[in-house]
């Protein structure tokens, strides 16, 4: 196996504005928005974990500090639950709690699109690889997107996007990335990248499903880099020059991957989660059939 840069830190674009919930999203991010009794953000922050990252770097905008206060300790919340004997809560609450100094926050002051979020995190990665994660969407599998990538990538090395098929007549709509050989049951080299392609031109039905682990020569490429689609600096335009001179490699990601920056995917986000919850799973289930009956 050959030894790589452990991936220890990880950037988290939450700047957004999430007019697509508002008014929902008026006062709160739309990243602290519950499926079932956890915020989004929370769900993506425990993927990284548990594919062993340290360091949980947060590009922020205005009206974002409730993600900052989220990730604190709450003394007089913590003082509440310990004194009405609720240790369960307590106990989850500090399982969640990242340990001192393992959080960073920056602000990305314009609105200048996902490439410039990143580069905003360029002296807090500094000069080793990273992972990416965008907030909006959140996985659902026994083994978590992140950690599946972060084992490719000790295996490969270079640059690695986690991917999922999607039908060909969609493509149109997201980041499709062409199919190599294969480096694994899961893995292939990546030999295109193409942002929303015009119908009928993709590479392939592998879509970019929000999920990077790149190396740092990339915050170069953003330093300069034009704006593109959207008139804001995109990813994918740096990922493309990146692969001009080092690897990238795809990872088939299995499970479920809910986009909940749209109402659509945030629901189905909610019934699925409540779904593997022994807790409320039977009620759910009653409730949503009693519910299509009657629609029906």
């Amino acid at each position: 196996m050959t030894q790589q840069r452990r991936v220890r830190k990880a950037v988290f674009p939450v700047a957004g504005l999430g007019t697509r919930f508002l008014p929902a999203t008026k006062a709160i991010p739309k990243e602290m928005l519950t499926v079932v009794d956890k915020p989004v953000i929370q769900y993506v922050v425990d993927e990284a974990r548990a594919a062993g990252i340290e360091h949980f770097i947060f590009v922020t905008g205005r009206n974002k500090a409730v993600i900052e206060d989220h990730f604190d300790i709450q003394v007089e919340l913590y003082d509440t639950l310990r004194k009405r004997g609720k240790l369960d809560e307590l106990g989850n609450l500090q399982a969640m709690q990242p340990k001192p100094g393992q959080t960073s926050f920056t602000r990305q002051q314009e609105p200048l699109g996902l490439g410039h979020a990143v580069w905003c995190a360029r002296e807090l990665v500094g000069d080793e690889p990273f992972a990416l994660l965008l907030p909006d969407m959140v996985m659902q599998h026994d083994k978590g997107c992140l950690t599946g990538m972060v084992e490719q990538y000790h295996k490969v090395g270079g640059n690695v996007i986690s991917v999922e098929e999607v039908p060909e007549e969609e493509t149109h709509r997201y980041g499709v990335v062409g199919v190599g050989e294969d480096i694994s049951e899961d893995g292939f080299r990546i030999n295109a990248m193409v942002e929303k392609p015009p119908m009928g031109t993709a590479p392939s039905n592998y879509f970019i499903n929000g999920r990077y682990i790149l190396q740092p020569e990339i915050f170069s490429i953003l330093e300069t880099q034009e704006t593109g689609a959207g008139n804001e600096i995109q990813i994918t335009d740096a990922m493309l020059k990146l692969a001009e001179k080092q690897d990238f490699s795809g990872y088939r990601f299995r499970g479920n991957t809910f986009d909940c920056g749209s109402k659509e995917g945030f629901i189905r986000a909610n019934v699925s989660f409540a779904l593997k919850r022994d807790d409320i799973r039977v009620k759910v289930e009653d409730d949503l059939r009693r519910m299509l009956d009657t629609l029906l």
